[in-house]
């Protein structure tokens, strides 16, 4: 095969693998925003997320335990943030920030024994074993979750046009004294929405331990917790399109090692930073354009 064919190959499994922990962790920010609220903390999740679905799946030998487990570490932080953020004059970015350290450090330090022993790994789905073409037939090993994800996304955006309590949580987000009027109990949707949120999350962590890269270690996310919050702005607050910018970011996050598999080492370093430089042009982009924020929840603190 040419080597333009092996990049793209490379690139396409690359970006299956590398946007699965985006995609939920997205999903679960486009949630929490969507009620009127912003988790930066969702870095801290993903980490904890990772850790302790790593801890499980060695300590039972079942890697879906350790999914649960890490869903189950993301709820107890979302459910923390969401309580913190509903008590008086408290700032829902300011609680973020802080319970990203905290679930960075706890992760760090509970998981220090788990570090070298090995976990049992989530399987994969041969999806393109009917090609032929060993190529595409690698590129196409989808790990269940990826699966889960846009079974999440379609799901939630389903239920944001179609069901009650889809309207609530749009309600909350764009106008909580109408939210009040309704007889919905403001609090209440957005701890609700922040802990969902978060059990996403958590998800999207024990991916990146179980699955790719598939260990536990202090490095493991490299800032993707944070880099979720751009992809919800990219994506316009849209479930759906959450997962095209997952795929996007997973693409551009899979650029260096597809490169590399061709041999093309010179500037390695610099293709890795693909996915930061994209969050800024993504950043910058949403800041001049008035149309990026015309979708955004009239309650988040970004549109006031």
């Amino acid at each position: 095969m040419n080597p333009l064919g092996t990049i793209l190959f490379a690139m396409l499994g690359g970006a299956i693998r590398v946007s699965t922990p985006f995609m939920f962790v997205a999903l679960g920010e486009c949630l929490t925003e969507k009620s009127g609220r912003i988790n930066l903390g969702l870095e801290g999740t993903l980490v904890l997320g990772a850790m302790g679905g790593y801890a499980t799946a060695y300590g039972t030998g079942s890697p879906w335990l350790g999914v649960l487990a890490g869903g189950c570490a993301g709820v107890l932080l979302g459910l923390l943030h969401g309580a913190l953020c509903s008590l008086p004059k408290v700032n829902d970015i300011a609680v973020g920030i802080a319970l990203m350290s905290f679930g960075t450090g706890v992760a760090f330090f509970f998981g220090k024994p788990f570090i070298q022993p090995q976990a049992p790994r989530l399987p994969s789905v041969p999806l393109g074993d009917w090609t032929g073409v060993p190529q595409l037939a690698e590129a196409l090993q989808i790990n269940p979750l990826f699966l889960l994800g846009l079974a999440a996304a379609a799901l939630m955006a389903w239920s944001f046009g179609n069901t009650r309590w889809g309207l609530v949580v749009r309600t909350t987000g764009d106008s909580a004294a109408a939210a009040r009027a309704m007889g919905v109990s403001v609090n209440g949707v957005r701890i609700t929405a922040t802990t969902v949120g978060g059990f996403l999350a958590g998800i999207g962590g024990s991916f990146l331990s179980l699955s790719y890269p598939g260990s536990w270690n202090e490095g493991l996310s490299s800032g993707q917790g944070l880099m979720a919050v751009a992809l919800v702005i990219f994506a316009r607050w849209a479930p759906l399109r959450c997962v095209g910018a997952a795929l996007l970011f997973g693409a551009a996050g899979a650029l260096g090692p597809a490169l590399q598999s061709v041999g093309i080492t010179r500037g390695y370093s610099l293709f890795n930073a693909a996915p930061y430089v994209l969050t800024l042009l993504i950043m910058i982009g949403s800041s001049k354009s008035k149309d990026s924020l015309r979708a955004a929840p009239g309650e988040l603190s970004i549109t006031r």
